[in-house]
């Protein structure tokens, strides 16, 4: 029973460990938000803050959202077609970038 315990804390620690990683990996840089942000600005604004506002919401949305629209999940014909373009890494600083707006 002890062994079952010990195996079953272990990969407790090892999933946590895991999720802590994914969760720093997925934190964008916003100042190279701001550099790819220019395709952006048609809708939201350079800020943000235009017909379509992204300014100070939550990074995790923005960046989920992205993530919908380039995998088809979230349907938006311009949204679909731009984010097949983006890279991971793309995503995660442009959300960071427009989380980061107020």
């Amino acid at each position: 029973m002890n062994k079952q315990i010990k195996i079953l804390s272990l990969s407790f620690a090892a999933l946590m460990m895991a999720g802590a990683l994914s969760a720093a990996h997925a934190a964008g840089d916003a100042a190279a938000g701001h550099e790819k942000a220019s395709g952006c600005a048609n809708c939201h604004g350079a800020d943000g803050k235009g017909r379509v506002p992204l300014a100070g919401k939550k990074e995790a949305y923005l960046l989920e959202q992205l993530q919908a629209f380039k995998s088809g999940a979230r349907q938006e014909a311009m949204m679909n077609m731009l984010t097949k373009k983006l890279s991971d890494a793309d995503m995660a600083d442009l959300a960071a970038y427009f989380a980061a707006q107020k």
